[in-house]
């Protein structure tokens, strides 16, 4: 086994997302994943993680990002196609397809595919049962949320091996993101102006981030309390142990602890509108609401 930590902001839920994306990606790309979220240090807060294999498994994830390309997936006959983005689209004969075929390209499935053939698919966009899909882009020109992730991964290609230590500081100028990390998302009226109305303005973006949250919705969601507001939550190490992905899916959307013995806190975030309303929301606010012990 391999093991491989990096430090997380627990008031920033696209880094929270995002450490479940490197478990979960590392579980698909090594093998018997297990991580857990360290605040008994004095230095901060850090995502432990280890895999099967030798080699460091947020390397590795790194790696595979960085050799991977995009397609998005639709279901055979489907009229949906990304080409006009760039993004080559794969018809799947298999029958099995996540979802219904939604009415626009906008939420077909985005498969990330390394030369080797291994993948990764995010497809929690599209999801139409019961629970929320966490989708808070609303897409300029119907833009899909396959060629976000393309335009996430051209930002971080060639740059990811200095940021082994710290991935989440990966920063870039990035005009469309999956609005995770909120370091990048504003709303005009209290900003005083929109960046988007100047063309010399570019934001800052955090596309490690962005792309992993997305890979860490696949299997777990936070909890949605309204329109504009969701709780999430965070397990720790119980006697210095890491757990099984199951037990951070679980954490994530649970209002209350939910493993006796294991340390847990729970955050609050709120949203709003950074245009029209009912269209793209960003976070704005995040508390956390763990009862004092």
């Amino acid at each position: 086994m391999a093991e491989a930590s990096i430090p997380v902001d627990l008031l920033n839920p696209g880094q929270v997302f995002a450490c479940l994306g490197f478990l979960e990606a590392a579980d698909g790309l090594c093998g018997e994943a297990r991580g857990g979220f360290d605040w008994r240090g004095s230095n901060g807060v850090r995502f432990r993680l280890e895999a099967s294999g030798n080699e460091d498994p947020v390397a590795r994830v790194l790696r595979f990002l960085d050799e991977a390309t995009v397609e998005s997936v639709a279901p055979v006959s489907s009229s949906n196609h990304t080409d006009k983005w760039g993004v080559d689209t794969r018809e799947d004969p298999s029958g099995s397809f996540p979802f219904r075929d939604p009415p626009t390209p906008a939420t077909l499935p985005a498969n990330l595919r390394d030369k080797s053939g291994r993948s990764l698919t995010i497809d929690h966009w599209g999801d139409t049962t019961s629970r929320d899909s966490v989708k808070f882009w609303a897409g300029a020109r119907g833009k899909p949320g396959a060629a976000f992730v393309q335009d996430a991964l051209e930002l971080m290609r060639g740059r990811m091996g200095t940021h082994l230590d710290d991935p989440f500081s990966l920063a870039a100028e990035q005009r469309g993101s999956l609005r995770f990390d909120w370091r990048r998302d504003y709303v005009p009226l209290d900003a005083g102006f929109s960046p988007n109305a100047h063309d010399d303005v570019v934001m800052q973006g955090y596309p490690v981030v962005e792309l992993m949250a997305a890979v860490g919705l696949t299997h777990a969601r936070p909890s949605r309390r309204g329109k504009l507001e969701y709780s999430y939550g965070v397990i720790g190490l119980a006697d210095g142990g890491l757990h099984d992905p199951n037990f951070l899916r679980a954490a994530l959307g649970a209002r209350k602890e939910p493993f006796p013995g294991i340390p847990f806190r729970l955050f609050g975030m709120r949203l709003d509108w950074p245009g029209q309303e009912n269209q793209a929301r960003c976070i704005v606010n995040v508390i956390e609401e763990t009862p004092s012990s």
